[in-house]
């Protein structure tokens, strides 16, 4: 099964969410600065968001660790 660009997307974005809170709260556990944290979760956000997409399209091309389906009948 091959994974869809809307897959990829829809997976990126739902990491991100999760990764931005974690980032945004740590930077605010050092700097106790809120719109610090957030300027720097939101540009890490921007930044990871994209790799993240491109990272997945790549693994996606790639047949490293697939197996063959096998279809009993």
């Amino acid at each position: 099964m091959v994974e869809t660009h809307k897959r990829s997307i829809v997976k990126a974005i739902t990491w991100r969410i999760v990764a931005v809170i974690i980032t945004t709260t740590v930077v605010y556990l050092f700097t106790k600065e809120a719109v610090l944290s957030i300027s720097i979760g939101s540009v890490d956000t921007l930044i990871k968001l994209f790799g993240y997409y491109f990272h997945e399209r790549m693994w996606n091309k790639t047949k490293f660790g697939r197996g063959k389906i096998e279809y009993h009948i």
